[in-house]
């Protein structure tokens, strides 16, 4: 390993608090599961939902830490010839992610204690997929970083990253601040036990105070040095994350934030129905635009969650017939569905999804509804179509497919965005 290519105090405390926090045995328990790992999401947004990752499909965990990501991975891909890299610069890290998937007798894994910043000199071929969370905010030069991934990476392959959010994280950073100022000339121990005790005591109107359950690393040692101390962190805002990663590097960006999808980043859905004069405007914005709006509006991403890919092929196409679409995520019953978006005589469809904050209007136009009620994973939307012109309601006008998929395409845009429906290709079977 080149002890000069990483930030010797980045290193020393993950050996001594290895993150994320987790007791091995709780593999006995539970799988946990990490948003963008999920197959089904990685084959719609990474692969144009045709991969059906056998074929020696190759995956690296870059900053790996204890192993969320790798163990889930990994036993999703039980199997199959598939390879998991799991890289991290932390030992006492990787040897908490070993027991993990000891316990779980995962032997699709490959171990490997280094910087990312050597990937390329490491002798560890091309990947299809790179998951890099949490990992390059925490490096001197980021872009150091991701040009490294970018090098190990297959012409079609995608990265999965995670970059801490600037305008959501505004209250860490005054905490950061507070603490630096407080903890001059203090070791390890006595600038946790000072967070501590500063973080039980501060006044009604502290930003982070304020945020309530917004930044959830504050109940372990590991996750307040982590949040709080770290001696090596910077944050991100919508406009610079295109800038770095588009314009920079060429990557087509596809956000979706944990448990919400891309639903943060689209003010059509997180601007108040009321603002009708900002929401005429929309329609004339570029995407980039929007989703620095939605960042601004919101003000609680803290973290943004993408894929990046070498193109905007790489997502599955809506309107191709071959392909199937999917409830994703939550279950979602197909009857109350086909009730929620029957044609109202030209009134909107409201959506109100409490758990997201969401409420949303639609067009579910005239056959919305009977699609929703074929979705079953398995049909394509070829064969949903022919069973709704088949529908008695529906015989008589036999709407053709391009009909059908304009008329669905703004309920489908709408349950896609936060990621309830999500497309595979009918020659790949459905992913668990």
């Amino acid at each position: 390993m080149n002890n000069q290519n990483y930030l010797p105090g980045v290193k020393a405390q993950y050996e001594h608090l290895p993150y994320p926090p987790c007791d091995p045995k709780d593999e006995y328990k539970r799988l946990q599961r990490t948003w963008l790992e999920d197959l089904p999401m990685m084959n719609h947004y990474c692969f144009q939902g045709r991969e059906t990752f056998g074929n020696g499909f190759r995956v690296l965990v870059a900053g790996g830490g204890t192993g969320d990501a790798t163990i889930f991975l990994a036993e999703q891909l039980r199997g199959t010839d598939a390879q998991v890299v799991h890289l991290d610069l932390s030992s006492a890290s990787i040897a908490i992610a070993k027991e993990r998937a000891a316990i779980r007798k995962l032997a699709n894994i490959q171990w490997v204690q280094d910087s990312i910043l050597n990937l390329p000199s490491l002798g560890l071929g091309e990947f299809d997929y790179i998951n890099c969370v949490g990992v390059l905010h925490h490096l001197a030069d980021p872009d150091a970083g991701l040009c490294a991934l970018k090098r190990v990476l297959k012409e079609r392959g995608a990265i999965a990253l995670m970059v801490y959010g600037a305008i959501g994280r505004t209250g860490v950073y005054h905490m950061q601040e507070l603490l630096r100022l407080a903890n001059q000339d203090c070791v390890e121990g006595e600038k946790i036990a000072q967070a501590k005790e500063v973080l039980a005591a501060l006044p009604p109107g502290n930003w982070y105070g304020l945020a309530g359950n917004l930044y959830n690393d504050k109940d372990t040692d590991a996750g307040i040095y982590d949040s709080l101390l770290h001696s090596q962190d910077r944050a991100y805002t919508v406009p610079q994350l295109y800038e770095w990663l588009a314009d920079g590097h060429g990557f087509t960006i596809e956000l979706s934030d944990v448990g919400r999808g891309r639903f943060p980043y689209l003010p059509q859905f997180t601007l108040g129905l009321e603002a009708s004069r900002m929401r005429a405007r929309l329609a004339h914005m570029d995407e980039r635009a929007r989703h620095a709006m939605s960042e601004l509006l919101m003000g609680d991403i803290t973290r943004h969650l993408m894929y990046l890919t070498r193109g905007p092929q790489a997502k599955a196409p809506y309107g191709d017939a071959d392909y199937v679409p999917f409830y994703f995520h939550e279950p979602l019953d197909p009857c109350a569905l086909e009730t929620m978006f029957a044609p109202k005589n030209g009134l909107p469809t409201l959506l109100r999804h409490p758990h997201l904050g969401m409420t949303a209007a639609v067009d579910a136009g005239r056959y919305s509804g009977k699609i929703l009620r074929h979705i079953d994973g398995q049909r394509s939307f070829g064969q949903i179509f022919d069973l709704v012109r088949a529908d008695p309601e529906v015989r008589g006008r036999s709407p053709d497919n391009a009909t059908l998929f304009a008329d669905f395409k703004p309920v489908y845009e709408l349950l896609n965005a936060i990621e309830r429906i999500l497309l595979r290709h009918s020659s790949v079977p459905a992913q668990t």
